[in-house]
């Protein structure tokens, strides 16, 4: 019987107010984060609709857990932020390249339709966003549902490789193919007296004090010590990182370690692991984690075919953080490669369908999660996938009139970062 978790939170809401407005609500969501990041969270949601849509799972979560119920029994461990950008390429530990779900701050477990639910909806945003008519949407997101469906029926989870795939999923993967490690660790170091640094280019890294990077090499050497290859994680520079959207202002750090050799150096993704913001909804009692970075790599080891190299939690500084190697094969689904290209979209949703009717199979009867029989039989019902397109495809009005409130807000200085804070 899985057991009720005992992280607790002060940056999630309580409940959700009908009191406060949407800019009231984004800005005390991200309390605490760090100033200069958020900053950059907040001008790059103000891009689009899309890219609003990624940086504010919070509120999704907030208004779903108030909309009337949709019929679903199911227990899953969902990723909690699955949208048409949440999935892509990674070298797992056994050194072979997938082509997954791969971001799970949010993950937990809860109904599917919450899951499907967030995923129809960023359907109708990117459609919008991509050039295609909402008559498109409705149409892609049917063919995710008998997809999913379909796939969920057969009660098996399989895995994408590079070998086997075709269409988009494939040139994709082909794309990534020709990057070599050699050349993207030059493409984020430089040479200097002899020695390979990080390249602090205020884009993909910020600097860090003396103090800061002595803490952090040391953190990595009490890491590294008992390790049989503890001479691979000898820390050649450090830097705090840039990346994401939803995530930009959490603490992250990215390690230049020594590898096999001068031309075989790593890089290492060192990220804090936050709150699931969907947490304070969920009424599914949940394993006792002992922190927030355990639950991230535990759900993503269990949900994916094979987790990406390295992939650990560790604690630093009294703080969880998620560790993982950072690759050059390692890339996100970009929406730009299906601008005005209807078969290329198509071949996304029909990719992400089945990477998530998979994730759901894969891990069923772990903690109380329901089982492959009760999936299949869950995929046969009719009245839940009626009842998640048509939120689906209300909630995306939604998100288009919150993203102009948004766009009104940030335009008028309510989300600037006030000097010293």
């Amino acid at each position: 019987m899985a057991r009720k978790t005992n992280i607790k939170s002060k940056a999630l809401p309580a409940s959700h107010s009908s009191a406060q407005t949407v800019p009231e609500r984004i800005k005390k969501f991200n309390e605490g984060r760090l100033p200069e990041l958020l900053a950059l969270k907040y001008k790059t949601m103000r891009t689009n609709s899309f890219s609003f849509f990624r940086g504010t799972c919070h509120l999704f979560y907030e208004d779903l857990a108030h909309a009337p119920r949709i019929k679903d029994h199911t227990h899953v461990w969902i990723c909690g932020d699955l949208h048409l950008e949440n999935f892509g390429s990674y070298k797992g530990d056994n050194r072979a390249v997938y082509f997954d779900l791969n971001d799970f701050d949010e993950a937990i477990l809860g109904p599917c339709t919450w899951e499907i639910a967030r995923t129809l909806t960023s359907i109708h945003v990117a459609a919008q966003t991509t050039g295609f008519s909402q008559k498109k949407a409705q149409m892609l997101c049917d063919s995710f549902l008998r997809t999913y469906s379909s796939v969920l029926s057969k009660g098996k989870a399989g895995a994408i490789e590079k070998d086997t795939v075709r269409g988009i999923v494939r040139e994709f993967l082909l794309m990534l193919k020709n990057r070599n490690r050699t050349a993207f660790i030059r493409s984020r170091t430089y040479r200097k007296k002899g020695k390979t640094k990080l390249l602090i280019d205020n884009r993909k890294t910020l600097p860090l004090s003396q103090t800061q990077k002595t803490k952090l090499i040391e953190f990595m050497n009490e890491w590294r010590s008992p390790r049989p290859d503890r001479k691979f994680f000898k820390v050649l520079d450090v830097a705090f990182r840039i990346a994401g959207t939803g995530s930009l202002g959490v603490e992250r750090y990215v390690f230049l370690v020594q590898g096999n050799g001068n031309s075989q150096h790593y890089l290492i993704d060192m990220k804090t692991g936050s709150p699931s913001c969907l947490s304070p909804y969920i009424k599914i009692e949940q394993p006792l984690w002992n922190n927030e970075a355990e639950r991230i790599t535990h759900i993503q080891q269990r949900v994916q075919a094979v987790a990406p190299a390295l992939l650990t939690d560790v604690k630093f500084n009294g703080h969880a953080f998620i560790l993982k190697e950072l690759q050059p094969t390692q890339d996100k689904m970009s929406l730009t490669l299906c601008n005005g290209k209807w078969k290329k979209l198509e071949e996304v949703i029909t990719a992400l369908a089945t990477l998530c009717a998979w994730s759901h199979l894969r891990a069923g009867g772990r903690n109380g999660s329901s089982i492959a029989d009760e999936m299949i039989a869950f995929s046969k019902e009719n009245t839940w996938k009626k009842q998640v397109l048509v939120y689906s495809e209300s909630y995306f009005k939604k998100v288009e009139s919150d993203y102009l409130t948004y766009c009104k807000a940030f335009d008028e200085g309510y989300f600037r970062m006030k000097k010293g804070s």
